[in-house]
């Protein structure tokens, strides 16, 4: 295996890292058939520069790594060794790795020759977060639109161009419309948003759509110890625990059930995660009682 060393003189605090050569093969996905099984997730072929996309390391040699777009139907790219990182590199195996999923930003598109030019080292963290958030949801879109492509034999670009990437434009991303289409199908799969679909493609999307994106329940229980030694005793435990259930809602349900005094159990459930956390709790004092009784609101 050859080996390589950068020497700078420049940055005399920076850390030294040995460049090591690693020819790793990827493997192109897709499908071979009559119809087309591979298509990117957006309708632009190339992104456009200063994007930031995931691509997956499929090789390394000595100006950089050989990457897949992962969003656009695996096309190469390229990220220079300048652009791995600010330090100094010793070993560009300890940055980067062959099959491992990195965030880059786009410096450069060759859309005739198909050169794709991309950075790790301009990537902040907030950038990896959104571009990650991005990439799940395109990719539970994709895995549909390949699913019911497959089924109905039909090619996976038209069933995109009919369907999903109509609705990037309107509702940012397709993800938020096929969820919404689970409780309001009429408002996304019209005649206006996708004109000429067909009652039967429109039934497999809005089925696959139902089995793989609707919401699960997000539980939490809370085993609470209430006890109370004033004149009013088990009415004034029984009054701050329906005032508990009062906090509840449609959407958000509070149930408090006895186990055993002074035991008693608080369930709550809801379809968004979001609104049944811990931070969310409330409590609310009982009187005269040894502690406080605690509900997620």
């Amino acid at each position: 295996m050859g080996k390589a060393h950068f020497d700078d003189d420049g940055d005399d605090g920076e850390e030294e890292e040995d460049l090591e050569e690693d020819d790793g093969a990827g493997q192109d996905e897709g499908s071979s058939g009559a119809y087309r099984m591979s298509c990117r997730m957006y309708e632009n072929e190339f992104p456009e520069i200063d994007d930031v996309v995931m691509v997956q390391v499929r090789s390394i040699a000595e100006m950089g790594a050989y990457v897949a777009l992962l969003e656009y139907n695996n096309v190469e790219g390229m990220i220079l060794l300048s652009e791995l990182t600010r330090r100094r590199i010793r070993s560009v195996n300890k940055l980067i790795r062959v099959g491992k999923q990195e965030v880059c930003m786009v410096l450069r598109v060759d859309r005739e020759k198909g050169y794709i030019d991309l950075s790790k080292r301009r990537v902040s963290a907030e950038d990896v977060q959104k571009c990650d958030e991005r990439f799940q949801r395109s990719k539970a879109v994709h895995s549909i639109v390949r699913h019911v492509s497959e089924v109905q034999h039909m090619d996976m670009e038209e069933l995109y161009r009919m369907t999903a990437w109509r609705l990037y434009e309107k509702f940012g991303h397709a993800y938020e419309a096929f969820c919404a289409a689970i409780t309001d199908a009429d408002s996304i799969f019209n005649e206006e948003l996708m004109p000429g679909l067909n009652s039967d493609l429109r039934g497999a999307m809005l089925d696959n759509i139902a089995k793989r994106l609707t919401p699960t329940a997000v539980k939490i229980r809370a085993d609470i110890e209430v006890t109370c030694f004033g004149y009013e005793g088990i009415n004034a435990i029984k009054g701050a625990l329906l005032k508990g259930v009062e906090l509840g809602s449609e959407e958000l349900p509070i149930k408090i059930k006895l186990v055993a005094p002074p035991l008693y159990v608080m369930l709550c459930s809801a379809l968004d995660k979001t609104k049944v956390s811990v931070n969310a709790c409330t409590t609310w004092p009982l009187p005269n009682a040894e502690s406080p009784v605690s509900s997620c609101n």
